[in-house]
């Protein structure tokens, strides 16, 4: 008898240290070979856990018939192809479920992230004050004498920091900055 199996006898008798023992010797081989089916190693670890737990729970299941290595990595494979099989059927659920509509939402989307992400690059290539002006006037929406208030100038003075802060962001932006703003 393999040295798992006795000691998961122990456990089954009352002691419960002797669990360990088995998790010491059995986890992590079973979470690497888990792996070889599932190529996730986070799975893995989530369906050897599955595997231990199933062992736990019915543990009248296991016969000692054969090793106890050879039982949970049994258990293992299984889990480790069902989980394949939800995640194709996963896969294949949400590829059938796009529409030509959604298809072009998520363009719009991409679109408008590279975008955006392009608009704060340039923002953050701006001398603070016009960036500070640009901040509050079109993202935080605050009147232009509520943002000369903040900034302590006078209205035309945020109005020029904003004239300017445009045109140089139209300028860092290229073509596509005439488009945005």
């Amino acid at each position: 008898m393999d040295k798992a199996a006795e000691s998961f006898r122990r456990y089954l008798q009352g002691d419960g240290s002797a669990i360990n023992e088995v998790m010491e010797e059995l986890f992590f081989p079973l979470v690497f070979f888990i792996n070889r089916y599932v190529q996730d190693l986070h799975a893995a670890e989530d369906l050897a856990m599955d595997a231990v737990t199933e062992l736990l729970v019915r543990p009248r299941r296991y016969n000692f018939q054969v090793s106890l290595k050879t039982y949970l990595f049994l258990l293992g494979k299984s889990r480790a192809l069902s989980y394949l099989r939800r995640r194709k059927r996963l896969r294949e659920e949400a590829l059938s479920e796009d529409t030509p509509e959604e298809l072009d939402q998520l363009e719009e989307r991409v679109l408008a992230d590279q975008r955006r992400k392009a608009v704060n690059a340039a923002l953050a290539r701006l001398p603070e004050d016009m960036r500070l002006a640009v901040h509050l006037v079109y993202f935080e929406e605050l009147s232009y004498e509520e943002t000369a208030k903040i900034m302590k100038k006078n209205r035309k003075q945020v109005d020029n920091l904003l004239y300017r802060a445009k045109n140089q962001l139209r300028s860092l932006l290229g073509e596509e900055g005439k488009t945005l703003l």
